[in-house]
């Protein structure tokens, strides 16, 4: 991948981000007063979060009196000086539903959550991104109104179709992914599986540990549909290490 994350407008580096990142800082309201907690988070295809949460925990019963959140999403690990690298804060409204093709991608994105996903006591949320904050190092810093973080592009068609693209990936084409992780990320590791696709890249999981891989330079054209998608994957697999 030779495009740098720099070279990206900020929309596209802060959708980046959040779309790689499996945990956040959520900030609620607590009569008033600000509560943050740790919460697990996939994004949806067109990068809005998704959060499955107890109705027990404190950040579900401050949602309930007040909708409005803060995520806060940290790609800082790694480095030695933490205040150079990328964040983002998101701002909007948790709202509860009950799409299962939400609940299955959050789920596919954290396995263990299958155990409790059922269970009555917890609800999954979408988050209604209304702006961002992104810190992407010293000096460079944006605010994004919300229709431009999220994802235009209608992906429908794309993701009525992943589960099917991940069964396909991860059955018959297991040596694609290796690829994917090993030459195209640098990862280690064996048993890496497509947890998810969308229009900008895909996500891996292998044995806890995820990569984010951006189609970027190597696929210039949004993915929006299966054949896009077959394309996309049988390129990156003839990609060398950049």
């Amino acid at each position: 991948m030779s495009e740098s994350r720099s070279s990206r407008d900020p929309a596209t580096l802060a959708r980046s981000l959040a779309r790689s990142r499996t945990r956040a800082a959520l900030a609620t309201s607590l009569n008033g007063a600000p509560y943050a907690s740790l919460v697990l988070v996939a994004a949806d295809l067109d990068a809005s979060p998704l959060l499955l949460l107890s109705e027990l925990a404190q950040h579900s019963r401050n949602i309930a009196f007040d909708p409005r959140v803060s995520l806060l999403l940290d790609g800082t690990e790694g480095r030695a000086d933490p205040l150079t690298g990328p964040r983002l804060t998101l701002l909007g409204q948790a709202l509860p539903t009950d799409d299962p093709r939400f609940l299955a991608r959050f789920v596919s994105h954290h396995p263990a959550s299958a155990l409790y996903a059922g269970f009555r006591d917890f609800r999954l949320f979408r988050v209604a991104v209304e702006r961002g904050h992104l810190v992407a190092g010293f000096g460079r810093i944006d605010w994004i109104d919300g229709a431009d973080f999220l994802f235009a592009s209608s992906a429908g068609a794309l993701a009525a179709a992943e589960p099917e693209i991940l069964r396909h990936m991860n059955e018959d084409h297991s040596d694609a992914i290796a690829h994917y992780a090993r030459v195209l990320l640098g990862r280690t590791g064996t048993g890496w599986r497509m947890i998810g696709i969308d229009p900008e890249g895909i996500d891996m999981r292998c044995d806890g540990e995820t990569a984010r891989l951006d189609f970027a330079a190597s696929v210039r054209t949004p993915i929006l549909t299966p054949d896009a998608a077959r394309a996309a994957l049988v390129q990156l697999a003839k990609v060398m290490r950049p």
